[in-house]
Parts: C-alpha cells; structure tokens; sequence
C-alpha cells in the first residue's frame, strides 16, 4: 500500500472573507466578537463588522483602491483584526508584519510587498517602530504612502471616514500575504486567498466542534497563520468569541484570561502550554472551562500532552500539522483520539485535503510505514510566491502538489508522523527560521569571514540557533560583540544564541559543509559542561 489518503469530502464554502464576517454578524449580531483584554476593549459581531466597515472607508478615503497592499506591523491587538476585517471588506491584500521584524527585515518587506499603508504603533516596550520605520525607509525605492500610528489623528480620521467603498473580490484574489523563512536567504511572500483561508478557518472550526458558544484564547500571533486562520477564520466561520489575553505571549495573563473570560479552546505551541504548567501561581486559576485547543509549530512531548489534559481540563487538545503555503493546516488529529496517536503523529488528513509521502530521490510514492517528503493538494494551497514564479514551480508541481520539505512516515490508518525536514531550516518555538538568511545577514558584519547557521536541540524551545563564525585575519569578536550587532537589526527569535569562533568547518571530501557534524560537535562539547 502506498503513502497516499484523501480526507473526507464536504462542501466547501463560496464566501469571501468579507461576506463571511457579515454572514455571522447577521446571524449573531449581538454576541461578543473579540475581547481584547489588555487594551480593555470588546467588540460585538455587529460592532466589528460595523469597525471593519469602518476601517474599508477608511483606507479608501486615502485614495488606496482595491487590490492595494495594507501592511500591519503590531502586536495582538483590537486594531489588527479590524485590520484584517477591513481589508476584506475593502478588497485589499493585508501583508503580516511581524512585531518582531527589525530595520534588516523591515526594509527588505517594504520593498518586496510594494504596501501602499502600513499601520503601526509609535513604539513599545519593546522597540521605537516609528524609528525603525523611518530608518528603514531612508534612501529606499518603495511604494508606502501612509504609515498610521494607532491612536494617532490619521487612525480616527481613518476609521471615521465616509468615503464610499465598492469592491467585490473574487474568491480566488489573494487577500493576505505572509512571510516565511525559505531556503535562499530571504523571506518569501506567500499570497493567500479568500477561498483558502475562509475553508480552512471552516474545517478547523468542524474539527474542533466549534460553536458560537465557544471562547477561544488566542495568545498565538495574529501576523502568523496561526492567529489569523486558526484563531480569526475559525471564529468568523463559527461564531466562536476571540479573546487576546496580551500582546505577545505571557503566560500570567493566558491563565488569567482563561480563568476570567471562561475560555473553553486555547491555542499555543508546546513552550507556551509547558510555561503556562509551571506558572508559579497556576493552581490559583480556575481552568475548568476549557475543553479543547489546538497545540501545532513544534512536536508534543508526552509528559506535556498528559498534564495539558490531566491539569488544564483540555481533554479533546488537538495536534495540527501545517505550513503557511498550505493556509496553514493539513492534517489534524481527533478531539477523540487516544493520547499515543495524539503526540506520536500530527493526526490525518483534513477534509478536501490530499497528502502523499514520496520519495526524495525520484518523487514517487513510497510504501506505508517508508520516510519521504510530505506533499499536499487541494484548496488549501497557495496561490504562489509573490512576484517569484521559478520559486513557485519549485515548491508547487505540475500536479498541483506542494512539497513542504517535511520529512514524514504514514500509517497503515492514514495517520502522518513528522520525522524531519528535508529543507534545511530551524523550528524554534514554533517560529520557522532560515539559517541561509541569519547566515547572509551576519556576512554583512565587517569581521566576519565565513559563517554557518543550524539548529540545536533544546528541551524548552525544540531548536536553537546555533552559528560557527571564522573571523577575518587579524581581527578579534565575541559573541556579545554578534550578538549586538544582530539586536534591533532582526527578530530576536534570530539571534545566535550559541556562537562558536573557528578556524575551519567539517565538510565533505567535495568541500560541502557537513551541519550535522557541527551538531554533534556542539552537543557533545555541551555534554561535557559541568
């Protein structure tokens, strides 16, 4: 039998994003949308449909029309999902910034997206955005003509704008464009469609028996897929309520909103739950209105899953497999499956969903129980890389299959195990990092000669990042010295955190740089720390 399942068949629905938020205002115009804990703040369906509304008059009363890109470059909050919303609503495409993304990232995303408007917070306790922005713009060819400041004037006069608004999207326009680490270096846009997002918001919805009575705690970042699909989409296609508990993950206030809000789903990757389990004051909070979630970016240990159930009363958690391309989820597990199924595979097939696992050296489909790479087709997939058709070709076959560059085993039951990735890219935390780009980025340090970026074993964060440096002739580093340079130029999540100064690589007798053997060499040095 070879490597090969079909998920079950079902309708699929023939909404855009902005006919589906205005779907479920109507059918429950008065249940509460979004809750926005932090910034105190509650929305109503009615009242966010009437926002994102709003927020589409808005963006065209600064002379955007449809099919203009809108960038978002914040943390979670209210703002962002009318954001979103009001794209929709407008027929724009919403570019996810990410809140970590520093002056190197932000200036290549100005320049690759081509947004017209992007919308930020002047600054935070985590960084001055108004100044990265204005550095990243100086001296760049790029197509921003608004950045708007929330609180500020521009944002009131936006969302209180008249203006008129006539624009209607088809399901197959792209209405989100996302960033994910590749394996040349930079960053690609991935462009997403309606019928993409709106379908598998919906099906995670069914998958986890979603209603409207059902809260969901949404401490995941919305600039990722799975904030905005598995937390928005899945409530826009259910009535379920968003709750935000804070504006990046603190696992204080996700128990706190738990226990407040009466969540009954909440979502992480497996750091965020194991932090919420050794919460200091984690007996203090009432968490028996959960009953499901969803864990996904990183593999479930054993001992997590049992105390997520046994613990924290979520006792129909959930495994979700996927990737951006695939908007995001391919495979999921069942609310009812056993616990071994639930840690030990990232569950079957999703409906509307094929996958195959064949192998890497000619394609075809291998055996059941063989390794090769995961592909997958059907709705949920891309419509490309923005403005790179040769990446596109690569990544997405004449078939229409789309070669994540995951490594996997299926069994005899369909269900999938992730072994590995064939792609050369680090998984900390749930946050895709390509070390080709943090290896680009460090060659622009004047020190340094050669460089090589992989991934560690790490028992929090499943990987870190781990680079072996050989320094010009003659000059002199530390690592604090690297470490340095790369703050406030890219994400944290990016920033070396073991760096190792050398003279040479292991490579192969062709002269290929062997990062495996830099893995083993850096853990058996670590072994014989005391």
């Amino acid at each position: 039998m070879l490597s090969y399942r079909r998920g079950p068949d079902t309708p699929l629905l023939n909404r855009t994003t902005g006919e589906q938020l205005e779907h479920v205002a109507k059918r429950w115009p008065d249940r509460r949308a979004l809750v926005s804990r932090h910034q105190h703040r509650q929305l109503t369906w009615a009242e966010l449909l009437s926002a994102a509304d709003g927020l589409a008059r808005g963006l065209h009363s600064l002379g955007l029309e449809a099919g203009d890109r809108v960038g978002v470059w914040a943390v979670n909050c209210y703002e962002w999902v009318v954001i979103h919303l009001g794209c929709a609503r407008a027929g724009m495409v919403l570019v996810s910034v990410s809140p970590a993304c520093r002056l190197h990232e932000l200036a290549f995303v100005l320049r690759k997206s081509r947004m017209r408007a992007l919308f930020l917070r002047e600054r935070d306790e985590h960084a001055d955005f108004s100044g990265i922005l204005k550095e990243a713009r100086r001296g760049q060819d790029i197509s921003l003509k608004h950045a708007i400041h929330f609180e500020s004037p521009e944002w009131h006069e936006v969302i209180s704008a008249h203006a008129s608004v006539s624009s209607n999207p088809a399901l197959d326009d792209v209405i989100n464009i996302q960033y994910t680490s590749g394996t040349t270096g930079t960053p690609k846009g991935v462009l997403l469609t309606h019928r993409n997002l709106v379908n598998n918001g919906a099906l995670i919805a069914r998958a986890l028996h979603y209603s409207e009575k059902d809260r969901i705690c949404i401490p995941v970042p919305m600039s990722h897929c799975f904030g905005n699909v598995i937390g928005t989409m899945a409530a826009l296609a259910s009535g379920a309520e968003m709750i935000l508990p804070s504006g990046t993950f603190d696992a204080g206030a996700t128990l706190e909103a738990v226990a407040a809000e009466k969540a009954t789903s909440l979502y992480g990757v497996p750091t965020m739950f194991i932090a919420e389990l050794r919460h200091p004051e984690f007996e203090r909070f009432d968490l028996s209105s959960l009953r499901t979630g969803v864990m996904a970016g990183a593999p479930c240990p054993l001992e997590v899953m049992k105390q997520v159930i046994g613990k924290m009363g979520c006792h129909e958690l959930t495994i979700g497999y996927g990737l951006t391309e695939t908007s995001p989820i391919v495979t999921m597990s069942d609310v009812s499956d056993d616990i071994d199924s639930r840690v030990s595979t990232v569950g079957k097939a999703m409906p509307c969903t094929e996958i195959k696992v064949v192998s890497t050296v000619n394609g075809e489909e291998v055996p059941i129980g063989m390794e090769g790479e995961i592909c997958a087709r059907g709705y949920l997939v891309m419509k490309g890389y923005d403005g790179e058709p040769e990446a596109t070709a690569q990544a997405i076959d004449r078939d229409g299959w789309l070669h994540t560059g995951d490594l996997g085993v299926m069994r005899e039951d369909g269900y999938l195990k992730v072994t590995g990735r064939a792609k050369d890219m680090i998984i900390r935390g749930g946050e895709n990092i390509s070390p080709r780009e943090i290896e680009e980025f460090l060659y622009t340090h004047p020190q340094v000669a050669e460089v090589y970026v992989t991934g560690l074993a790490d028992e929090r964060l499943g990987e870190i990042v781990l680079a072996w440096i050989r320094l010009r002739p003659g000059e002199a580093a530390t690592a604090d010295d690297i470490r340095g340079f790369c703050r406030g130029r890219i994400a944290y999540f990016k920033v070396p955190a073991l760096i190792r100064f050398v003279d040479a690589f292991p490579t192969t007798l062709s002269g290929k740089i062997q990062k495996f053997r830099m893995r083993e060499m850096e853990t058996d040095a670590r072994k014989l720390l005391p």
